[in-house]
């Protein structure tokens, strides 16, 4: 078998995680700061080169026929897609319209993250299939611009407005560290704009527990979009480029809208609370000092920037009633998932308690798992 046959017939796999936001929600389409962290629950992706031009896309959670689309088309044909298939058929057209030839492809995914949990399943779906076309077909692709390739589909196929923050997290982020990204940094230049900061939270005997409420939520939809709008609208009222030249609340003075004030006092203070946990783990310091942080931000997410719901607000407090350090709301809102810092000892109490407080609203499905900082998106392990 020739080099070329063996790359067209064999499968290969790859992998990319969710993530959680330890701090910094709708900070990173402002230019701002954010900490993620990758978690054990990827998105997988099985795939091989064709020697035609149908790219072919299936997946084990969409049982039925694989979507087919020869690469010349996937952008005319695009709302012919169904809406799952349209995140890693945005990533191949995305290849192809910087010129990376593609050919054909047939990709096969699987996975563990929750949709609609603010986890980013899509962000992982799509970075997963960026990793694997990337190996496949454009060896040559940074880090970089695998990341503005996923993000890309995204929003120009997809229609999500999201940032960048999920598709840095996917392919960024390493075992045992929390990523510090300054997104203005990161986009304006090519070898500054993030750290890796240590993140063992087992060392000092805690844990950060996510409790997917079961409320999901959906980036295409308005909500998220109108938030954006608002934040551009803030910044341009301001005179500035983004909220991210405000360098604290008292810059908003100018700020007549009450809406508007409230949601860049949120993005304002957000960066503040970004660096300050930051800070914090970058010096040592005992990781319990950074809950009242989360909390905060929580606080801010659910009266300023009015993403939050009753069920999350319900989950925070019952976390942090039943001992949680701190305790918010994670991703872009309007559903989805919490966390919680908590001592490993009292984990049980405390997703115990949020479970019943849950159930008692009528979401019995809510479940728990513990996020470990983990390895980004590549090959699979």
């Amino acid at each position: 078998m020739t080099p070329r046959e063996e790359s067209i017939h064999s499968r290969r796999l790859w992998a990319a995680p969710g993530r959680v936001n330890l701090i910094g929600e709708h900070t990173d389409y402002n230019d701002g700061f954010v900490l993620p962290i990758a978690i054990p629950l990827a998105v997988t992706c099985a795939g091989r080169r064709h020697p035609d031009d149908l790219v072919r896309v299936s997946s084990r959670q969409r049982p039925g026929e694989p979507v087919r689309l020869p690469v010349g088309t996937l952008r005319a044909e695009r709302d012919l897609v169904p809406g799952w298939a349209r995140y890693p058929l945005g990533v191949v057209a995305e290849f192809a319209r910087r010129g990376h030839r593609t050919d054909g492809l047939e990709l096969e995914f699987d996975g563990d993250v929750p949709a609609g949990a603010g986890l980013s399943s899509s962000a992982a779906l799509c970075c997963a299939t960026a990793v694997a076309v990337r190996d496949l077909c454009a060896p040559s692709v940074a880090d970089r611009e695998l990341i503005d390739i996923a993000r890309a589909a995204e929003n120009d196929y997809v229609g999500a407005p999201t940032g960048i923050l999920d598709h840095a997290a996917s392919i960024l982020c390493t075992a045992g560290h929390a990523l510090f990204l300054d997104v203005r940094a990161f986009r304006e230049t090519e070898t500054v704009g993030y750290e890796q900061i240590p993140f063992d939270l087992s060392a000092a005997g805690l844990r950060l527990l996510v409790i997917d409420t079961g409320q999901t939520h959906e980036h295409a939809g308005g909500g998220y979009g109108a938030r954006r709008a608002e934040c551009a609208a803030a910044a341009e009222a301001l005179g500035v480029g983004s909220l991210r030249d405000i360098g604290a609340p008292e810059g908003l003075a100018d700020l007549t809208d009450p809406v508007l004030y409230r949601r860049a006092r949120h993005v304002v203070t957000e960066n503040d609370r970004v660096r300050a946990v930051a800070e914090t783990l970058r010096g040592g310091a005992d990781p319990r000092a950074v809950g009242p942080l989360l909390s905060a931000g929580h606080i801010s997410l659910r009266d300023d920037f009015e993403v939050s719901t009753a069920v999350l607000d319900a989950a925070v407090e019952a976390a942090e009633a039943s001992g949680a350090y701190g305790a918010r709301m994670v991703g872009g809102g309007f559903g989805g998932s919490i966390i919680a810092l908590v001592d490993t000892a009292g984990a049980d109490r405390v997703q115990e308690s949020v479970r019943e407080r849950l159930a008692g609203m009528g979401f019995g499905n809510s479940r728990t798992f513990e996020a470990v900082a983990s390895p980004g998106a590549g090959p699979a392990r």
